[in-house]
């Protein structure tokens, strides 16, 4: 038995000639569909000039305060130069009345056989300069009865001293001073040696 060909199961469907017309006459006239990512070219130019002139700013800003910094580094180094340089103003101040009252000492012993008055005029002016020193901050270290210290002392010799402990201080041959709590000039001593045992025969 031979079988006919089966028809087709979906007839064809036939588009009038005036609908293809329409349709093509409406895609001419929509616009395209434009990218959403996609960036004007006059919007982007304005961007970018925008973005040198905030770079150009930034350079500016950057050369003024590289300028100021370098003029304050120069400001220091002088303030710290002229600091260093009159440091000991106020002491040298307080000195140099001192110094005028020994020249006036020497041409009045120059012109007097007074030799007392010569050295009692001495002795006011060893208190002054003392009195000096202690206002700007000198005092000088005690050593009479004191245990040897590295610290405040210098050791030129040991001797042996029946009246002294070993490693106390004997004599003192230089005054020690402090400025300000700090060692400026250690005092030169003798200590006293450790003292020798004597066997009884």
């Amino acid at each position: 038995m031979i079988k006919k060909p089966a028809k087709k199961a979906v007839e064809e469907t036939v588009i009038p000639m005036n609908e293809l017309k329409k349709n093509a006459t409406m895609a001419a006239e929509s616009p395209a569909d434009e990218d959403p990512g996609t960036v004007p070219r006059e919007e982007g130019t304005s961007e970018l000039e925008k973005c040198r002139g905030e770079a150009k700013d930034n350079h500016e800003k950057y050369l003024r305060l590289a300028a100021d910094f370098d003029n304050y580094r120069k400001r220091v180094i002088r303030e710290k130069e002229e600091l260093t340089k009159y440091a000991n103003e106020k002491l040298i101040r307080d000195i140099l009345p001192i110094v005028d009252n020994l020249e006036r000492a020497l041409d009045h012993a120059s012109n007097s056989v007074d030799f007392n008055a010569f050295v009692e005029g001495l002795k006011l002016i060893d208190g002054q300069l003392r009195a000096a020193l202690t206002k700007h901050g000198v005092e000088r270290i005690e050593v009479a009865g004191s245990d040897f210290d590295p610290n405040f002392h210098e050791a030129v010799m040991q001797v042996e001293s029946p009246a002294h402990d070993y490693n106390k201080v004997v004599e003192e041959y230089e005054h020690g001073y402090l400025l300000n709590g700090r060692l400026l000039r250690p005092s030169k001593v003798s200590v006293a040696a450790q003292k020798k045992e004597t066997n009884e025969q």
